[in-house]
């Protein structure tokens, strides 16, 4: 064979063999990302399986306190931690301590969530939800349904105490001295129009009480509040 032509014949070789590389490179490549994309992907039938892994046979389709104090342990989360009411928001859970399947799949279908780590990368976006106004303000008088006992229809102080150092604790100066107003008052449950002018009034009364209007609309727990403080800081001022 002439030197010319076999030069040809093995150039032609050797461009099947790169295209037939680079097709099977290609192959490889989109087969990888199908494979990411389904690891990634939610699937509800996912999601409900690990539901299943903090319920009993006895209520297959409701996670109690035990499953949830598993739940929180895997995702490294503390029970009274913010972020877990945030969570029950999302999933608009009826009772503390508690989800229904229905919740589950719910809240966790919309954030695309069904394994532990999907959640552990959600959880900044769910404490971010806290940091807007509006949804801070949702999530808040969500909490109140959400923490009182059902059989009543006002929230038993201590509760009420519990879930506003949760709320309100780091961001209202003025929260130390609301809580040690409740412990000496006579109130022994908080109603839901106080709960949510409670919210109102730390956004938008100052620190030094001089925008209080007191014929304003305010529950009279406030009216009390106010008195109570103003006193305070007087024989403070005194001593």
């Amino acid at each position: 064979m002439p030197r010319s032509k076999r030069r040809a014949t093995t150039d032609m070789a050797s461009n099947d063999e790169e295209r037939y590389t680079s097709k099977r490179q290609r192959n490889t490549t989109s087969s990888r990302r199908s494979s990411r994309l389904e690891e990634t992907s939610f699937s509800q039938k996912r999601c409900l399986a690990w539901f299943r892994e903090y319920t009993t046979p006895d209520d297959p389709d409701s996670l109690g306190p035990e499953g949830m104090e598993k739940f929180c342990e895997d995702i490294g989360v503390e029970p009274e931690n913010v972020v877990m009411l945030v969570l029950a928001y999302k999933m608009q859970a009826r009772q503390m301590g508690f989800f229904t399947k229905e919740e589950w799949l719910k809240g966790l279908s919309e954030m695309q969530c069904d394994s532990i780590q999907k959640l552990q990368y959600r959880l900044d976006y769910l404490r971010c939800l806290l940091s807007d106004q509006n949804t801070f303000k949702a999530i808040y008088r969500y909490a109140y349904d959400f923490a009182r006992d059902k059989d009543q229809r006002s929230m038993d102080m201590e509760t009420a105490k519990a879930m506003l150092q949760l709320l309100l604790g780091k961001h209202w100066p003025l929260y130390t001295q609301f809580s040690q107003f409740l412990d000496q008052s006579k109130y022994k449950v908080i109603n839901k129009d106080q709960w949510c002018n409670i919210l109102e009034f730390s956004r938008t009364i100052y620190n030094d009480l001089s925008n209080y209007d007191v014929d304003g609309a305010w529950p009279v727990m406030l009216d009390e509040f106010v008195e109570w403080l103003k006193a305070a800081r007087t024989k403070s001022e005194i001593s």
